[in-house]
């Protein structure tokens, strides 16, 4: 499987949009935060061939561009079996587009006016293997993902338990949120298993979608 994990030292990051001033905007913003840019590319299908030659550690793609778009884009990353973690720049508008492109594999969403140090967490984040779902609008979620009344959860959540959901939508590790919480490490794992099991679900990221439609986040 092609894809890279972020190594030591400096980000490589492919970025990729079709307007050719955001992308020089993204490259000045991200190379003064240390980040360094692969390459280029104006759109999807010169994404996947640059990266055929040139494995990143993190794909940064507008999702809307003309012929092959973030999405199909992705979808044919996956299909060739690359696992390069995906970072799409969205604007809020676009929920059922991120519905989408979090079924086709993407790591996270971005907004395109995020501010720059936030645009540098998002990358480090997905870099690391953590999922970002929070611009994520909840109604359309909801209106995709129905439970019936036999998959709502087996037992109610406390306040800590919807506060660690609410952090796991964030894309935050157990460490982390360990930290925010002023927990030990092993008690956030513990609570993320009752977690996934309150909601009859295998990953976190299902547990964050299920939540959100049932209402508890």
């Amino acid at each position: 499987m092609t894809g890279t994990s972020a190594a030591p030292g400096p980000i490589r990051v492919a970025l990729a949009d079709d307007q050719a001033l955001v992308r020089a905007g993204l490259r000045a913003l991200l190379q003064q935060q240390g980040i360094t840019i692969a390459f280029e590319a104006d759109g999807g299908e010169a994404l996947l061939d640059a990266l055929a030659r040139e494995p990143v550690d993190v794909v940064l793609s507008d999702i809307r561009m003309p012929g092959v778009d973030g999405i199909e884009a992705l979808l044919r990353l996956r299909a060739r079996g690359d696992l390069t973690p995906v970072l799409l720049l969205t604007t809020f508008d676009d929920a059922e587009l991120l519905l989408r492109a979090t079924e086709a594999g993407a790591q996270g969403f971005l907004l395109k006016d995020a501010a720059p140090e936030d645009l540098r967490e998002a990358i480090e984040r997905v870099a690391r293997g953590q999922t970002l779902l929070q611009p994520v609008s909840t109604a359309p979620v909801r209106a995709r993902y129905r439970y019936h009344a036999a998959d709502a959860p087996r037992e109610r959540f406390s306040e800590r338990e919807v506060a660690i959901l609410r952090l796991l939508a964030g894309g935050y590790s157990n460490k982390e949120i360990a930290r925010a919480l002023f927990l030990a490490e092993g008690t956030v794992k513990n609570y993320v298993s009752t977690i996934l099991d309150k909601l009859d679900t295998r990953d976190r990221t299902r547990a964050v979608l299920k939540a959100i439609t049932l209402r508890i986040i």
